[in-house]
């Protein structure tokens, strides 16, 4: 195993000083229990929203923390979820006095966790869980659905509309209806290497890919020979769309995903398949994010998520964001 790391068991900790010495102008990190949370939070009157979850997925939640998306994260050791603690201090530091969203991945540990923390906590402290993986039903890490590439575009229409004044019903309200219209689906071509366990999770021959991959190393659907670009991303989106299901006329936000070890010449030109196939289908593409925000380590592999967007989605997609990863509009 070839890492840039001194000890397993610091990773993350070395990785959170790194993390607040390139972002100071936007956040900030707490150590004992690790919480990362906005620089100039609390923001008294305004609806905070926490995030969280295993490490390894960078910049996914602590690089979305900041001016118009999320308030605080909660990061575990790498794919391992945060404890209650880390979010009743999260929601200590940065509650502002409007309430408290909590937005969790459909992960055993990190619904039990964030569920128990809210219950504990003071104040009004809702939950939303995303489900949006469309590969399998039920995994060894979930009961129901994975939370995968929707939660980024979660957690982006949900901060902007808090930091626009929404209440805590409202945001709530709006959460609820994102995590009804979006979908995802993976595909790993190699696995990663989580550093304390140094060997790959899982193995997979030269000419194998798993559709359906999980961003922890799950199973997906099947495994199938390696194929071309033009066969593999009609393979992810069709389930998709098939799914909600996705029609003519539909607007959506395609947000074309690398896994980590993808690298950008990949990705857009899978997008672009990806944007072709959904033009022949009458679906009107008018957002679009590419890039690696939901990352597993450096996992060689890519997701498709496809979110139904109306004018409310839209105007907070769009409204100012000033983040370690997206920055728009400010």
């Amino acid at each position: 195993m070839k890492k840039i790391i001194n000890d397993p068991s610091t990773v993350v900790a070395e990785s959170l000083a790194g993390l607040a010495a390139a972002h100071a102008d936007v956040l900030k990190v707490r150590t004992e229990p690790a919480v990362i949370y906005r620089a100039d939070a609390p923001v008294t009157g305004k609806v905070a929203v926490i995030s969280g979850g295993g490490s390894g997925h960078e910049p996914m939640h602590g690089g979305l923390v900041g001016l118009g998306m999320l308030d605080a994260a909660c990061p575990g050791a790498v794919f391992t979820s945060p404890t209650p603690d880390q979010v009743q201090a999260a929601a200590e530091l940065v509650d502002g006095g409007a309430g408290v969203l909590l937005i969790v991945k459909n992960y055993t540990g990190d619904v039990l966790n964030f569920e128990t923390a809210a219950e504990f906590a003071e104040g009004d402290v809702r939950t939303v869980v995303i489900d949006d993986d469309v590969a399998v039903k039920d995994s060894l890490y979930t009961a129901g659905r994975r939370g995968v590439g929707g939660t980024v575009l979660l957690e982006k229409i949900v901060g902007g509309a808090a930091e626009g004044g929404y209440g805590l019903d409202e945001v709530e309200a709006l959460a609820r209806k994102v995590i009804s219209q979006v979908r995802s689906m993976g595909v790993a071509l190699t696995a990663c290497t989580v550093p304390h366990v140094g060997e790959p999770s899982f193995v997979l021959a030269d000419d194998e890919i798993e559709i359906g991959i999980g961003i922890h190393g799950e199973p997906g659907r099947q495994r199938v020979p390696h194929m071309p670009a033009d066969q593999l991303v009609p393979a992810l989106l069709e389930p998709i769309l098939e799914d909600l299901p996705f029609q003519s006329g539909d607007r959506v936000l395609l947000f074309t995903n690398s896994m980590g070890g993808t690298p950008l010449i990949e990705l857009y030109l899978a997008h672009g398949i990806a944007e072709r196939l959904l033009a022949e289908r009458g679906i009107v593409v008018q957002r679009r994010l590419v890039g690696p925000y939901v990352t597993s380590l450096e996992m060689q592999g890519m997701s498709l998520t496809l979110l139904k967007v109306d004018d409310e989605m839209l105007r907070w997609w769009d409204a100012p964001v000033r983040t370690a990863a997206l920055r728009w509009g400010v």
